[in-house]
């Protein structure tokens, strides 16, 4: 599916595009003079989709929230998409101009971007086709965190996985996210932190858990999540995946400004209200007015 994303220009596109062009140059927009004003105010809405699941509902119900506040019309696309693979393509497609995307899913999506990259955000901007942008991505991700309780942080010192090779005893590895793409292997961690770890698979007893970073149990506490200084677990901040025309600079200053108080933790909360039967759109708007970013 994804690997159309470099196919996106069609020489009728670029006719198109050239006769608009030529049409602006000689004054035959067909609008009155002065037209970008009214240019602006005539701009077709945004379009956000959403792959369905909680997380991606209320972050695009934040975004919408901050892009309307901005001065921008937006809306939201009348049917969810399947997974975040399909809501990026249906970006490059041009169906929608906006929607929350995840950094590893993404770059595994696309033409050669098995690779894990040092620099995320540079990556995505050259793996893009013309005219798909990668905005800067928040704190929280989507992805798979590694958490241990509270009690076996304590009694082994645990604070990243780093620390694992401090604990005498053999430990378990495993949780209900350990079967994910990306999940770090018992194989994975010892190449990499020099600790040998117990397989223990989808048991959630394991002393060392792999867990969505939406899993309630991490909204309800008690666990702490592990720091993985050698990036063992593939980064999934989430972003906004735009189409250039579509949103303007002031938008994405406004996309911006979510960046530092979306955490994991916080993404976590609002995810489990939107389980629980709040509107993604209540949700996001007591979360920004609480935050200062909507008033």
């Amino acid at each position: 599916m994804i690997s159309r994303l470099h196919r996106i220009y069609s020489p009728l596109g670029i006719l198109a595009l050239a006769v608009c062009s030529l049409l602006l140059l000689s004054g035959c927009s067909g609008g009155p003079a002065g037209g970008s004003r009214a240019g602006h105010a005539e701009r077709e809405p945004a379009v956000i989709g959403t792959d369905g699941s909680a997380e991606s509902r209320v972050v695009a119900a934040i975004y919408r929230e901050l892009l309307t506040a901005a001065g921008q019309k937006v809306r939201t696309a009348d049917t969810a998409y399947a997974s975040p693979t399909h809501t990026a393509q249906a970006v490059v497609d041009g169906e929608i101009s906006v929607a929350p995307a995840y950094e590893s899913s993404m770059l595994r999506a696309l033409p050669g971007g098995q690779t894990m990259p040092g620099n995320m955000e540079a990556t995505l901007s050259m793996a893009l086709p013309p005219g798909i942008v990668a905005l800067p991505a928040a704190a929280a991700q989507r992805g798979l965190v590694v958490a241990v309780t509270e009690a076996t942080a304590d009694r082994y010192g645990l604070r990243g996985l780093d620390d694992l090779g401090a604990a005498k005893d053999r430990l378990t590895l495993g949780g209900p996210a350990s079967g994910d793409p990306g999940a770090p292997s018992a194989a994975a961690v010892k190449k990499a932190y020099g600790v040998t770890l117990t397989p223990a698979g989808a048991s959630r007893t394991a002393d060392v858990l792999v867990l969505r970073s939406s899993d309630t149990a991490l909204a309800r506490g008690g666990l702490v999540v592990l720091g993985d200084p050698e990036s063992v677990v593939p980064p999934e901040h989430v972003f906004p995946l735009i189409s250039a025309p579509a949103v303007d600079a002031t938008g994405r200053a406004a996309l911006a400004r979510v960046n530092a108080p979306l955490t994991t933790g916080q993404l976590a909360k609002l995810a489990a209200s939107v389980d629980k039967g709040e509107a993604p759109g209540k949700a996001a708007r007591t979360w920004l007015r609480a935050q200062g970013l909507l008033h």
